[in-house]
């Protein structure tokens, strides 16, 4: 999956300081530094020892603690969103609800900020970004379904939403489980846990 920093406009990443915790095999590290050039984001590069975790990694990505971790200012991006949606994917009652808050949030900001007025994430034609935000929204979909909450909505994302069904309109449309097989699945995947 990419990271959801790396469709973003460019001014996001010009109001505050941006740094890559990472580690140099790390293919994951890399594609977040592929991103940043290709967008000319100035960032600072914090090599990670695995087997002695910095203090600031640990801050950053208290639940996974793996690199690579992207932090903005002084939040972690993309980590933020993974924890969010672990925690929507997870939760029930309150914490369900509340991760359902953030998580249409977090979505606001791609929406906003990566999609714009685009009709795909690079323009007018679909790309990787597409293909890789694609696949996800298809199973949010039926997890959404599953846990008996709706967060991407025409009404409260109607770019993305709109984004979402021009996407899944084109070869991947033939290349997708059945919605009712994909349901099922999640189903049984959230009664195991």
């Amino acid at each position: 999956m990419l990271p959801c920093f790396s469709c973003l406009a460019l001014p996001f990443f010009l109001m505050h300081e941006v740094k890559l915790y990472g580690s140099w095999p790390s293919p994951f590290s890399h594609r977040i530094i592929w991103a940043l050039k290709l967008k000319g984001v100035e960032y600072e590069y914090i090599e990670e020892d695995l087997s002695n975790k910095s203090e600031s990694l640990l801050k950053y990505n208290p639940v996974y603690k793996k690199i690579p971790v992207l932090v903005h200012g002084d939040k972690p991006i993309a980590e933020s969103l993974v924890a969010t949606f672990s925690a929507f994917y997870r939760g029930s009652g309150e914490e369900l609800e509340k991760a359902a808050t953030e998580l249409l949030e977090s979505l606001k900001i791609l929406e906003e900020q990566g999609l714009g007025d685009k009709r795909f994430f690079g323009g007018e034609s679909i790309n990787l970004v597409d293909i890789s935000y694609g696949a996800l929204g298809y199973g949010f979909a039926a997890l959404e379904e599953a846990k008996g909450v709706k967060v991407l909505e025409p009404r409260t994302l109607p770019r993305l939403h709109a984004w979402l069904r021009t996407s899944s309109s084109f070869v991947v449309k033939e290349n997708i489980p059945a919605y009712d097989k994909m349901l099922a699945y999640t189903m049984k995947k959230l009664a195991r846990n």
